[in-house]
């Protein structure tokens, strides 16, 4: 007999579009808060965001003790099948998808 639990646990949508969507929405939102929301520590949370940075699609700046992001305009998905299409494009969707507070 087949069992129908599910092999993996997995999502559509990765760690990282997920921090980055929250960085889009919130340039200041700290560390703690990215990994809570995700269910990560915040060393998983940073080691995404050093991933992020390193390939270009945010930046990061100090201003007094906190992290001031800001997403690169323009830029492309890694992956060749989707890498004709901008990043702004599925950040815009997963905006959308933000539950409101008074919903």
């Amino acid at each position: 007999m087949e069992s129908t639990e599910p092999r993996t646990n997995w999502t559509f949508v990765t760690h990282h579009a997920r921090i980055l969507a929250m960085i889009s929405r919130d340039p200041e939102m700290r560390l703690r808060d990215m990994a809570a929301a995700c269910g990560l520590t915040e060393r998983a949370a940073q080691a995404i965001v050093t991933d992020l940075e390193n390939a270009g699609y945010l930046t990061r700046t100090r201003r007094g003790r906190r992290n001031h992001y800001r997403v690169t305009p323009n830029t492309l998905f890694r992956h060749p099948a989707e890498g004709h299409h901008e990043i702004t494009d599925l950040l815009n969707m997963l905006a959308e998808l933000e539950p409101h507070p008074h919903t």
